[in-house]
């Protein structure tokens, strides 16, 4: 039985706030990078975040660990994201001895990070290149004309109330394209425009790890054994596992959360206190059946979800499954990247499980030497004037989205938009008519490897539109 849904509606007046020429929604890694490269670039930049420090799902969902920076050859990752995982070997954020080959050439390499270091350093490369950063503060309206779709300001709320901010250009880094739909964006959405979604995960750092002892391959066959012996509440053969950042620590990535919507807050309220569940048994199924964890004890579980997939926009161009098996390259590729179509399953059944490992383990496994472009359509909203989205709310299909939705894409695509919106405030075109030569070649004197032999003043546009598995 449907409840009818009453409405209040109110009005207030409100402070008004200028002199901001970006406004960026989301300190995650898209959110981050657009405001550092922005505000390197001379913007003055507003960079809000709902929590209390950056870096988003790598530090207060505590997904920190890094994956798929080189393609065997070479390291493709590049512009901020790469100084920034330089930096953090300086400083020491992952375990003792690891080789710098792990993210400058190995293929599908990826290590685990000392969350902590990740915060500070953002704070600091926020504060270099002028970015003011607002924490504990978030989006909750905005305004848009009604004729060209000019975006003029957006409400925020934090301790202080409610304010109304003007900027000349916005950036919707919020994960879940928030901001985009407050301004009328079309967007997919997880679990309603398709039946399938990816579940997130509570993830918590671990400590007590014996790192002399333990090895990483030996996770799954304990997982397959501690299912045989009907340890599990949940028979989920799917355990993405620990990545070690320290001596003894790491993070532990595991228990899907199958039926959570992450577009309803009842749904997250209780996937978080179910993830905290799953959290206590996956530590007692390391100590148990996993050599080196037998004294392994977590020390904190994420202030967020793990969350794969909630909204989608729909922009200038649709990244597709097709552009990545044919490896696609662009003329206006802002990133190019080599991650395997990474679609965790479904639910616990055989079916699923075959999927997962014949998708990602065999199928499309991408090989050494190979990787795909990410075009400029996708940050930006068909026909948007002066907003643009970086992180897992880009345009792309289903398969395509389970691929760049990772943070090393997403810090690529966030310095990309934060390049555009600056270069968009000084020539006058509006996002959806950018000159995206000019773009390329800016990401490219910032370090950008873009290996595209031949460049284009417009976008490419189009791409599929239809979902399926």
């Amino acid at each position: 039985m449907q409840t009818e849904t009453r409405h209040y509606a109110f009005t207030r007046n409100i402070p008004v706030e200028d002199g901001h020429d970006i406004v960026v929604a989301g300190g995650g890694p898209g959110g981050a990078a657009a405001a550092i490269c922005a505000g390197r670039l001379g913007a003055k930049v507003l960079l809000i975040e709902q929590l209390g420090c950056l870096g988003g799902a790598g530090t207060s969902a505590l997904v920190s660990a890094w994956s798929d920076m080189g393609d065997g050859e070479r390291m493709i990752v590049g512009g901020l994201m790469r100084e920034i995982i330089e930096e953090m070997h300086v400083r020491k954020a992952y375990k003792p001895n690891i080789s710098t080959d792990e993210w400058r050439k190995k293929l599908h390499g990826g290590m685990g990070y000392n969350p902590e270091k990740l915060k500070l350093l953002l704070d600091e490369l926020c504060a270099k290149a002028g970015v003011e950063v607002r924490f504990f503060t978030k989006v909750i309206d905005a305004d848009v004309s009604a004729a060209g779709g000019r975006v003029n300001g957006v409400v925020v709320n934090n301790i202080e109330g409610h304010r109304y901010i003007k900027a000349k250009a916005f950036v919707d880094a919020t994960g879940d394209a928030a901001l985009s739909v407050l301004c009328g964006v079309k967007a997919r959405e997880a679990g309603r425009d398709t039946k399938y979604i990816m579940a997130p995960t509570l993830c918590a750092v671990q400590a007590g790890i014996d790192g002399e002892v333990f090895k990483t391959r030996a996770q799954q066959a304990a997982v397959h054994k501690a299912i045989a012996d009907g340890f599990f509440t949940q028979r989920d053969r799917h355990v993405p596992g620990i990545f070690r950042w320290g001596r003894d620590k790491a993070i532990m990535n595991a228990g899907h959360l199958f039926g959570t919507d992450a577009l309803d807050c009842r749904s997250l309220s209780d996937g978080m206190a179910k993830g905290r569940k799953f959290v206590a048994e996956y530590t007692e199924f390391f100590r148990k059946y996993v050599k080196g964890c037998e004294n392994m004890e977590y020390v904190a579980t994420g202030a967020l979800l793990g969350i794969r997939e909630s909204r989608r926009i729909v922009g200038e161009y649709e990244l597709n499954y097709a552009d990545f098996t044919a490896r696609r390259w662009f003329p206006d590729q802002i990133a190019v990247y080599n991650k395997s179509v990474d679609m965790h399953v479904h639910d616990c059944s055989d079916g699923q499980w075959e999927r997962y490992t014949t998708q990602f383990l065999e199928r499309d496994r991408t090989k050494a030497g190979e990787y795909y472009g990410i075009p400029y359509g996708i940050l930006v909203p068909k026909g948007s004037v002066n907003l643009w989205v970086a992180g897992r709310c880009n345009s792309s299909d289903l398969r395509l989205h389970a691929a760049i939705r990772d943070q090393p894409a997403c810090y690529m695509m966030g310095e990309a938009a934060g390049a555009a919106a600056v270069q968009s405030i000084r020539t006058g075109r509006p996002a959806a008519g950018l000159n995206t030569e000019t773009l390329v070649e800016t990401l490219r004197k910032n370090g950008a490897y873009l290996p595209q032999p031949s460049l284009s003043k417009t976008m490419t546009r189009g791409g599929c539109s239809v979902e399926r598995e």
